[in-house]
């Protein structure tokens, strides 16, 4: 076989320019303001259906759709300076017409939701991946509802009677503090990706092999959870 060497040359130049496209692309993540430290790390989190993200108990990032978006999936790459140890902290909620847990209500689509979460995190320098979600994170639940899945049937349901009944749990004071121990709180449950199913924005992420989708023990019910890691110096 002859190879035109121009046509080589050209095929090459398209693939550095492809990778240092990306590279690009990568470094030039905007750090979010009102960070500072010696470290920039780069972020990814994809969640069904809204999160907000501490950094410590300073707010550093929330979900760009709202959660009153119908399907409001939506993945979210950012950059951040910080010191370690690095805590992060999440409120995470999957979408609920009202306390009763349900979506759709009063119509054909009436239904219980379930919800997902994955994250990862990496040394923006190095590119060492530092923190990933998996069952070693520690969820709270703060809202469960419906008690049981035959609200799901009812014709009207009514948020607090009956199967309609929900749990809620306020949020631990000081529970952003680096201090804070998180013993008490459950290990969150991996789940797989035909179980959470996700759309999107999660397919745009390349996602570390360690990265998996978690939530509490409850895909479905748990509507509203914290979920908390520390990130120690490497």
């Amino acid at each position: 076989m002859i190879i035109n060497p121009l046509r080589l040359t050209f095929v090459v130049m398209a693939c550095l320019a492809l990778l240092v496209g990306c590279g690009r692309r990568e470094q030039n993540r905007n750090v979010l303001k009102g960070t500072t430290g010696a470290v920039t790390i780069h972020g990814d989190v994809w969640a069904d259906n809204w999160f907000a993200l501490y950094l410590g108990d300073q707010l550093l990032l929330e979900d760009s759709v709202s959660i009153t978006t119908e399907r409001s999936f939506n993945a979210e790459s950012f950059a951040f300076n910080a010191d370690y140890p690095i805590v992060l902290n999440f409120v995470l909620k999957d979408f609920k017409e009202d306390d009763s847990g349900l979506e759709y209500i009063g119509t054909k689509k009436q239904q219980l939701g379930d919800g997902g979460f994955i994250a990862q995190f990496r040394d923006a320098t190095t590119g060492k991946l530092l923190a990933a979600t998996d069952s070693s994170w520690r969820c709270l639940v703060l809202h469960h509802g419906p008690v049981e899945d035959d609200c799901a049937a009812q014709a009207s349901p009514v948020a607090g009677e009956g199967p309609c009944a929900f749990t809620t749990t306020a949020e631990p004071p000081n529970w952003k503090s680096e201090a804070f121990s998180t013993e008490q709180w459950q290990a969150a449950t991996e789940f797989s990706v035909s179980d959470v199913r996700p759309k999107d924005g999660y397919d745009r992420i390349a996602w570390d092999q360690d990265a998996r989708l978690i939530w509490s023990d409850d895909l479905k019910k748990d509507n509203t959870i914290l979920f908390r890691i520390v990130i120690d110096k490497p």
